[in-house]
């Protein structure tokens, strides 16, 4: 089995931005249990930032881009050296992968992540990624690092992804309020947006609605999906093992999605242009019941400029994004199939993207 495992900054610092060694140890000592099991293991690491604020001195005076990059660089070290003594302890050799989202901008760059993350399996080491905030700026960050657990976790085809917060899951309310519990188990398609917390964590830089969102997504792609506490004991043995008694958030996995699909779904930062359909074009997408191109007779307009290869959202008359895909010709070439009974695909249905159609 390949899982990948997130560890958010608030399970890994203690109050003031400290790392909790102790709490990282326990951790390592799961993860590595995992790896001599021969699991293939991907940590995904947030704790950077914070734990570059227990060595930074003045940083409050510059601003807000200084100071995450000042933070990220000098905490990432320290971050990174912590992992490697404990994981020395355990007898076993990680790698770092320091990564922006830009890295992931074309399907050539996204291999060459695959492949690096291949090679360090076949060569028993375990991939600790991380942001790399140093260079990262707002057009390229990820929301947080859900978002990166889940494009690797995709990406590597792996089972489960574990989101390890400091909180037990998805509630059905506010999790202060009297009587609310955690939701147990979430089915492809439920939507429980409505129950999600806005509220954002102390150190990190996303929250519930992010991972919710995160989730949903990879579950869709045929990924088991669980967010979970991370500040409990034996929380990734407990995951691992599927304890029924353990608290945790489960998002079912659906049907699997073909590699390229995945790299598509995570890629709606990097489309070049926009494709307005109509309702028939539409109806036929969002038929998962038969597998549906896009041709030309049912594309409205198109909204900007573009190239063979580039990927498109795809919009209805409402403006409503209905998903992604990437585009079978240029867009002159595309423009000249007017009146072409027999057209082919301006989008194939390999290389398309809809967005999960969610029941309320």
């Amino acid at each position: 089995m390949s899982v990948t495992i997130k560890i958010g900054s608030n399970v890994l610092t203690q109050v003031g931005g400290t790392l909790d060694e102790s709490r990282m140890n326990d951790l390592v000592r799961e993860i590595s249990l995992l790896h001599k099991k021969g699991e293939k293991v991907i940590l995904v690491s947030s704790g950077a930032v914070a734990a570059g604020r227990s060595i930074a001195k003045d940083y409050q005076m510059l601003d807000a881009v200084a100071q995450r990059q000042l933070l990220s660089s000098i905490g990432q070290v320290k971050l990174i050296e912590t992992y490697k003594k404990l994981f020395d302890i355990q007898g076993i050799k990680i790698g770092q992968i320091l990564v922006t989202k830009q890295d992931f901008s074309s399907r050539q760059h996204y291999l060459n992540m695959k492949n690096c993350i291949t090679t360090l399996w076949e060569n028993c080491v375990i991939p600790v990624v991380n942001e790399n905030d140093t260079v990262s700026v707002t057009g390229l960050m990820f929301t947080d690092n859900d978002e990166l657990s889940g494009l690797m976790a995709s990406m590597m085809d792996c089972e489960k992804l574990f989101i390890l917060s400091n909180i037990d899951g998805i509630f059905n309310g506010n999790p202060k309020d009297e009587g609310t519990s955690v939701i147990r188990e979430i089915l492809p398609k439920n939507n429980v947006s409505q129950y999600v917390q806005m509220s954002k964590s102390n150190f990190g830089r996303g929250g519930m609605l992010t991972k919710c969102r995160i989730a949903r997504k990879t579950a869709d792609s045929g990924i088991d999906v669980y967010i979970a506490n991370g500040t409990k004991p034996n929380v990734i043995t407990n995951l691992y093992n599927n304890n029924p008694d353990f608290v945790c958030t489960h998002f079912v996995s659906g049907e699997h999605s073909p590699a390229v699909k995945k790299w598509i779904a995570y890629s709606d930062g990097f489309t070049k242009a926009t494709v307005v359909i109509n309702d028939g074009a539409k109806d036929a997408l969002l038929n998962h019941k038969k597998a549906a191109s896009l041709l030309y007779p049912g594309i409205v307009r198109f909204e900007g400029d573009f190239k063979k290869d580039d990927l498109l959202l795809i919009k209805d008359l409402s403006g409503v994004t209905l998903g992604l895909g990437k585009v079978a010709a240029d867009k002159d070439k595309i423009l000249k199939m007017a009146g072409q009974k027999h057209s082919k695909p301006i989008i194939h249905y390999d290389y398309l993207y809809i967005y999960p159609q969610t029941n309320e």
